[in-house]
């Protein structure tokens, strides 16, 4: 009777002390613009554009200094983000080329790990819709609002794999809302949530609100004599136009994107979910050529330079990061599946990643990236396209968009077996970034590939080649970056899903 008393009294003291209580896991909001380089924020020192929202959570939270996208272009980058992998070993090689069936994403881990799975706004990785192999459903989301590729005002979505209809509104507002209607369901239904919100913004085309445009009405006269290329609105085709008119577009699409992002801030915390919610937000690639204005990097999208790689990254989160704080240790988006995997106690998929956990970096345990960082953009002009990875019908795009390509108003999709590995696959503008130093290559039309070493420390606008100074570090840089190189095309050929 005395044990049955006892076993009694502990039970009801293990249910009324919190101490034995598990802490509740953390909802998590991965959020992304499209095209948004480093430079184009208040708190990087633009000298335009205006972001107070980002400006805030920089002074606030969290704020890494050097925030890569694993490649300079947006398919690519998306890729890595998902699966903590180069696109490279999956082949994603370019935009418009999809993702595989058979990788492993962050929403595929966190739904086994009981959180409630979102997409909204851009996707990119394959159609959206719900035969598609590769819609977010397919990768691991319960629910989904997406688009094929980017979008504008009054954006045409899929709900959940279903046909596009129009949502009235400016793009990264609608996506917003979709988001947090989601974040209610979840919350309402006792669901930790996984939301990924990736925004058509600040892609080109551009268009604004009245308001958002009147911010920015000094510009056209300002930049006046310079003619940028991007596509027209009105036709879907190519046009040419003064590069004042489209910067006041653009940075109107910044700013309503920032707007959007604060109107999530402000409802987590009217919710009551803002100190246990991990809020990300980065770029997918460097500005645009149209918009660049050549500020501290050198490069911009579609370029192995820092301008081509670096973009805005920041994490809010009260209940972790109470107090703001900045790293100088180098990150990137392939970083975010172990990241979280780390977080949520989740073991990393049984195959090669290619980013690190950086929970040590957030915490302020670690100062430096322990692993380099890689930039391929595949040259895909030579490879075998003779068998689809994917039925091509299945990777036919539903939703339209402003730019047209080859006439169509959607966007079809890509993926190619590769099984034969060539030294031709070796090719493609790289770099590799280890510690202090940065190795580029590029391959020439005639002669040996061109080779630049340079001091990121001392040198971030990469304008001094150090090569003939420093042969040796450059020489352990290219060995390390070929070694790798062959892990990734090893992936390639299908490998690491045969295990």
């Amino acid at each position: 009777m005395k044990s049955l008393i006892a076993i009694i009294l502990l039970s009801s003291f293990c249910i009324h002390d919190s101490s034995f209580a598990a802490e509740p896991p953390p909802n998590i909001i991965l959020m992304m613009g499209d095209d948004h380089g480093w430079e184009e924020t208040g708190y990087n020192g633009h000298p335009h554009v205006k972001t107070p929202v980002l400006d805030e959570m920089a002074a606030t939270c969290f704020r890494f200094e050097n925030f890569y996208a694993a490649h300079p272009s947006c398919s690519p980058t998306r890729a890595s983000f998902m699966t903590g992998r180069h696109p490279n070993r999956m082949g994603t090689f370019n935009p418009g080329f999809s993702i595989r069936p058979e990788e492993i994403t962050i929403a595929k881990i966190l739904a086994k790990a009981g959180y409630h799975c979102g997409h909204f706004g851009k996707w990119h990785l394959g159609p959206v819709k719900a035969s598609s192999p590769t819609s977010p459903g397919a990768m691991g989301f319960h629910e989904w609002v997406s688009h094929d590729n980017f979008f504008e005002l009054n954006p045409s979505l899929s709900r959940n794999g279903g046909p596009p209809e129009v949502i009235q509104g400016e793009g990264s507002a609608v996506v917003i809302d979709e988001a947090i209607k989601f974040i209610d369901r979840a919350s309402k239904n006792g669901k930790p949530f996984f939301t990924v919100v990736w925004f058509g913004s600040p892609h080109e085309p551009y268009s604004g609100l009245p308001e958002d445009l009147a911010l920015y009405d000094d510009l056209p006269a300002k930049y006046k004599d310079k003619k940028v290329k991007l596509t027209s609105n009105e036709t879907g085709g190519p046009t040419t136009r003064p590069q004042g008119e489209v910067l006041r577009e653009r940075y109107a699409e910044i700013t309503a994107m920032d707007r959007a992002i604060g109107t999530l801030r402000k409802h987590l915390a009217a919710s009551g979910l803002r100190d246990n919610t991990l809020l990300f937000y980065c770029g997918d690639n460097g500005t645009s050529q149209d918009a660049s204005l050549v500020l501290p990097h050198r490069g911009v999208k579609g370029q192995v330079y820092e301008g081509g790689v670096l973009v805005p990254g920041l994490i809010e989160w009260p209940s972790r990061i109470p107090q703001p704080r900045s790293t100088k240790a180098r990150a990137t988006t392939s970083d975010l599946l172990p990241t979280l995997c780390a977080l949520t106690s989740q073991p990393l998929p049984d195959r090669p990643i290619d980013g690190t956990d950086l929970l040590p970096v957030i915490d302020g345990k670690m100062s430096e990236r322990p692993k380099p960082l890689w930039v391929w953009q595949f040259d895909a002009a030579h490879i075998d396209k003779t068998e689809p990875y994917i039925d091509p019908q299945l990777q036919q795009g539903t939703t339209p968009l402003a730019k047209k390509a080859a006439g169509k108003a959607t966007r079809d999709f890509n993926n190619f077996r590769h099984t034969t590995i060539t030294n031709a696959d070796y090719l493609g503008p790289r770099a590799i970034i280890d510690g202090r130093y940065k190795l580029v290559i590029h391959e020439q039309k005639k002669g040996a590939p061109k080779q630049e070493l340079f001091d990121l420390a001392q040198d971030p606008a990469e304008k001094t080649n150090l090569l003939e100074q420093q042969p040796d570090i450059a020489k352990k840089l290219h060995s390390k970056l070929h070694d790798w190189q062959q892990s990734v095309l090893h992936s390639l050929t299908g490998a690491d899903y045969r295990k």
